[in-house]
């Protein structure tokens, strides 16, 4: 007899089962609210369903997975401060493997050929690497190391193959780019609301808890939004203010232009109420590779002209400096500025104890899990205030050559097949993920911003994307 055979209560077997497990929870629910005094126990039932629900739609399309970890990279942050009592950060590596496990699950539906591309080999190889540094002699403890690994290797390595399998079709592309422009304007939003507002609970305990150091200056808010830190903000809002902008420019359709410039300019300012200087490179560098691959001249001009008038009046002039956001993006371009000369000087030390190490001092031993784990070593003395900086004391010169080397042959890669498609609409759209990237790897020499969610996340999706839409395309036309 089939389970959906129907018995003389009008339910079939498998309805009954979920019925009976639905009540157990729900009795289970409220014992346990009653002996704990908790009202949290009561939505146990509700958050359960909704796990079995996602679990299902998850393992009928890997993309719902993909989609949700994306989301779930720009918002985990809310969950920390607000309600706190576990590390949510995790909750990343579990959407990821679970939807590779739909993948897996799926497997007759993809083609795992696209995997045999070079982004994919380097990542591997780059987390070869990490692995390996766990045998640094001059590393420090394993805690520190496996925290470490995990945005600098492990995450790139999950991420970017899924950007290849999974958004691999234009409509899935429109997707991708929809929820990236969604959740940059939820992040506007709430940075918006942080200083015209005031905080949440959450975001003033972060304050009070010794952010306040670095996010209230002279008594001004760097906003923050939802992010780990205004570094991470402001380069995010950068990023964005380039792809809404490339896109606004190249689409058709008013109605589309407008919304799309509206986001650009609502993202510019998240970027400005931000504070964050090293954001102006990411936006300048990510405009700049825009114009490049835009293949009009014309425009390459107009646009270079207007560029540089915008650096030469933040340079040469004092307009706006009544306004604090535009005095505090002005002084990115000043080389008298204390915050700057303080990072040199760390540079400085650095390049003294790295000259003996050309291994560097191992992973986990500079930065928040330096401070954490190796207290006793002396790289966890010295801020490392950019990605570029911690890869190189983590990994050593040799490590950091290996690094930028592959950053710059992925980076000229994308650019070269973006160079090579004809279809202006897919071109435009791909010009405007890798732009982004672009920004975003340069803004990395001022600030952590590459290794740290939601940006590593963006980046290793849009590469992998790039990829396989431009692998496609040359199929389509090699077919045609």
């Amino acid at each position: 007899m089939s389970p959906h055979t129907l018995n003389n209560s009008g339910f079939s077997k498998g309805e009954i089962g979920f019925i009976s497990a639905g009540l157990i929870i729900l009795i289970a629910s409220v014992i346990l609210a009653v002996l704990t005094q908790s009202v949290l126990f009561f939505f146990l039932p509700v958050l359960i369903l909704l796990g079995i629900v996602f679990l299902v739609l998850l393992f009928r399309e890997p993309l719902i997975g993909l989609f949700t970890s994306l989301a779930y990279s720009f918002l985990f942050v809310i969950l920390d401060r607000e309600v706190g009592g576990m590390s949510y950060g995790t909750l990343n590596e579990a959407l990821l493997i679970s939807t590779w496990l739909s993948v897996w699950y799926n497997s007759g539906r993809y083609d795992f050929k696209v995997l045999n591309n070079n982004l994919v080999w380097l990542s591997l190889i780059w987390f070869i690497i990490s692995v390996m540094e766990l045998g640094n002699p001059n590393g420090g403890s394993f805690q520190g190391w496996m925290q470490e690994i995990r945005t600098s290797a492990l995450y790139p390595l999950l991420i970017a193959p899924l950007g290849c399998l999974l958004i691999n079709t234009r409509k899935k592309l429109n997707y991708f780019l929809i929820l990236l422009l969604l959740l940059s304007f939820i992040a506007s939003l709430n940075g918006i609301k942080q200083i015209k507002i005031g905080l949440s609970p959450g975001e003033q305990r972060f304050l009070d808890e010794g952010a306040s150091s670095t996010h209230l200056l002279f008594g001004k808010l760097r906003v923050f939004s939802f992010f780990s830190d205004a570094g991470q903000f402001g380069a995010s809002q950068a990023q964005f203010v380039v792809l809404g902008i490339v896109l606004a420019i190249g689409l058709r359709g008013t109605l589309k232009k407008t919304l799309l410039f509206i986001l650009g300019a609502i993202s510019f300012y998240g970027l400005l109420i931000s504070g964050t200087r090293g954001a102006l490179f990411a936006l300048m560098a990510g405009i700049f590779c825009a114009l490049l691959l835009s293949k009009n001249y014309k425009v390459l001009i107009i646009g270079g002209i207007i560029a540089i008038g915008f650096i030469g009046m933040l340079k040469y002039t004092y307009i706006g400096n009544s306004n604090y956001n535009i005095y505090r993006l002005r002084t990115a371009l000043d080389p008298e500025d204390a915050s700057l000369n303080v990072r040199l000087n760390n540079q400085a030390k650095l390049a003294d104890y790295m000259a003996s190490r050309p291994f560097g001092g191992g992973l986990g031993v500079i930065g928040t899990w330096g401070v954490k784990y190796n207290a006793d070593k002396f790289l966890s003395t010295i801020p490392p205030d950019s990605y570029w900086v911690k890869v190189w004391a983590m990994y050593g010169i040799i490590g950091f050559i290996i690094f930028f080397s592959f950053w710059m042959y992925l980076i000229g890669k994308c650019c070269g097949m973006i160079w090579n498609v004809k279809d202006q609409n897919l071109r435009l759209k791909l010009i405007a993920l890798i732009s982004g990237v672009v920004g975003i790897f340069l803004c990395s020499y001022g600030n952590e911003v590459m290794n740290t969610m939601p940006s590593l996340n963006v980046i290793q999706l849009s590469m992998g994307t790039v990829y396989i839409m431009c692998l496609n395309y040359r199929k389509e036309q090699q077919a045609s």
